[in-house]
């Protein structure tokens, strides 16, 4: 691969949720210069979300977009060199690392941090992605509270969406539960958990059609695969819980992961396999996925980055 340019940083942050602008926020602040650099989606999986109410400083709530253009104004003022840019493949195996920016650019780095996050899964319908933000959404603890005291729909059929349909149960009257086939592959414990919450509808062999509605959700419309019947349940909102994939493929030559693709950090650090590269937020969390822990792992990868650096003299 010819690059025609080329530059050597200290830390190099890949990635712009709020892990990565965290990260970059502490990093600045301890005089690393780092260098961020945001990826196919500015900001994350936030700007995607429209109402975010669980952050705490914000008493009024917040746009998701609205709060990523924040973290990233907060690590430029701060000193972090913020880029535009998509890392395209890296090199981990010798030091100093090397990572390709657009296929073009060559950055060497001493310690990197990825906080590339994950992606929603959808089914890939046009209505879906119409109605994203509009009473569809792949995240109900995100999401639900807007829609108290309505019916809903989740689709899923493992323990994340057992678990999000108990957390809709709580606050909905109603929650239509679609699962494809004839069973869950949730645990025993959760779907137990489902079938005994008299407000979630279980639909067996169901899959989804259409999500209907013009400007907001309105219905959903479903196929019985077993009987061939069509009905149309109505609902306010239409939750994707069929899981997340992280973003992490161009890592997966170098450094650890689980048999889903999210990177394996040491236990209460931000570390990994190899020595300098560290990982934070979703695309090492697949069990919180909220930014305020995003958030939190950013600020612990970069503490973790600084004593790195630290300890090489930096």
């Amino acid at each position: 691969m010819e690059t025609n340019q080329q530059e050597h940083v200290e830390l190099l942050i890949i990635g712009s949720g709020p892990a990565g602008y965290t990260a970059a926020i502490y990093a600045a602040r301890a005089n690393l210069k780092p260098v961020l650099y945001q990826g196919i989606q500015p900001g994350g999986q936030l700007t995607i979300t429209t109402e975010v109410e669980n952050y705490p400083g914000y008493p009024e709530g917040i746009q998701g977009p609205e709060m990523m253009v924040d973290f990233e104004k907060q690590a430029t003022r701060m000193g972090a060199d913020i880029r535009f840019g998509l890392a395209t493949s890296v090199d981990f195996s010798s030091k100093p690392f090397k990572v390709t920016i657009d296929e073009s650019k060559l950055i060497t780095a001493d310690a990197v941090i990825i906080a590339t996050g994950a992606s929603a899964k959808w089914l890939g319908m046009p209505s879906e992605q119409r109605l994203n933000g509009s009473g569809v959404s792949a995240c109900a603890v995100c999401d639900g509270f807007f829609f108290r005291g309505k019916e809903v729909a989740i689709v899923g059929a493992g323990d994340t969406a057992a678990e999000e349909a108990l957390y809709l149960s709580k606050m909905c009257t109603n929650v239509h539960m679609i699962v494809r086939r004839h069973e869950m592959r949730a645990s025993k414990v959760m779907q137990d958990r489902v079938l005994k919450t008299s407000n979630i509808i279980v639909y067996w062999n169901t899959e989804t059609q259409e999500v209907l509605g013009e400007n907001k959700v309105e219905a959903v419309r479903l196929l019985n695969t077993a009987k061939q019947e069509e009905t149309t349940v109505p609902v306010s909102a239409f939750f994707v819980a069929i899981g997340h994939q992280p973003n992490s493929d161009i890592f997966k030559n170098y450094v650890e992961m689980d048999e889903q693709g999210y990177i394996v950090t040491v236990p209460g650090t931000s570390r990994t396999n190899i020595e300098g590269v560290f990982a934070c937020g979703d695309v090492q969390d697949k069990i919180y996925r909220q930014a305020v822990t995003a958030a939190g792992s950013g600020c612990i990868a970069a503490l973790d980055a600084e004593r790195y650096l630290s300890a090489l003299g930096h």
